[in-house]
């Protein structure tokens, strides 16, 4: 599928793990200043399967730059993103889990709710999380057992109970036939919150539950991508996530989810 593997193996086995995690940090950033740039006039905007499930020349550019770059950092790790139906090894000791541009539509609106998102899997577990806001240029990540961050700043969950919290929701747009339940879901935790939330990124989403801002995020359908990085973000810093149901939430595998300070 690719052959970017110009990095020689004993050069990569000095690596440690902060120096790979700063050079996802330094590729999320680069892509994240595509977006910036992106010529309004001339999106190339596709539609896919699904209500309002978009993409546009943008993702495409940007998962281009992934692929290349991530292969650069780590040769040995598969890679999948979310715009190329492409084959992994699900058993290869490392994964990198993509979504060049999480929240299309709010890019494509002009509405700052969008990030690149990079998940690493590591032996069947969450072992990275890079997730880079280029408007705020936020950038929160994460490495398996030791903390998460922002900008170089730790970062915790809030200690609010229900009543005093900001419970944020995905809508599962490209799945309708959920649509009354999230909803349905949604009303409940507003008759027992302080107020809900609907940005169109998860990935933003769950770094928000990750810093305080907000309690609780949930979603009644998921890909990969779209949590691989943000749930260990919000697992380092102190959260839970689970799927909507209290299970294990997978890694390689569409789910609910459910991310709490609590």
């Amino acid at each position: 599928m690719r052959n970017y593997k110009s990095i020689d193996n004993m050069e990569l086995k000095e690596k440690t793990p902060h120096t790979i995690l700063n050079e996802i940090i330094e590729a999320a950033k680069e892509c994240g200043q595509v977006m910036l740039q992106a010529d309004r006039a001339n999106f190339g905007i596709k539609d896919k399967a699904g209500k309002a499930n978009f993409v546009t020349k943008y993702d495409c550019k940007i998962q281009e730059m992934l692929e290349k770059k991530l292969s650069e950092i780590l040769p040995e790790a598969e890679f999948w993103g979310e715009e190329e139906d492409c084959q992994i090894n699900r058993n290869a000791e490392y994964i990198f889990v993509v979504d060049p541009i999480d929240g299309t539509t709010n890019f494509i609106k002009d509405y700052h709710m969008s990030c690149v998102s990079i998940g690493l899997i590591r032996n069947g577990k969450r072992y990275m999380g890079v997730v880079h806001n280029p408007y705020l240029n936020e950038t929160f990540y994460a490495i398996s057992g030791e903390g998460a961050y922002m900008n170089g700043n730790a970062i915790h969950v809030s200690k609010d109970d229900l009543a005093n919290s900001i419970v944020l929701f995905g809508s599962s747009p490209y799945n309708t036939e959920l649509a009354k339940a999230s909803f349905e879901l949604a009303y409940e935790y507003f008759q027992k919150c302080l107020d809900i939330r609907r940005s169109g990124s998860a990935a933003l989403d769950l770094c928000a539950i990750a810093s305080g801002r907000a309690e609780i995020y949930f979603e009644l359908i998921l890909s990969p991508w779209d949590f691989a990085a943000g749930a260990l973000i919000v697992e380092e810093a102190g959260g839970i996530v689970t799927t909507v149901e209290g299970e294990e939430l997978p890694c390689l595998e569409k789910s609910s989810i459910l991310a709490r300070n609590k």
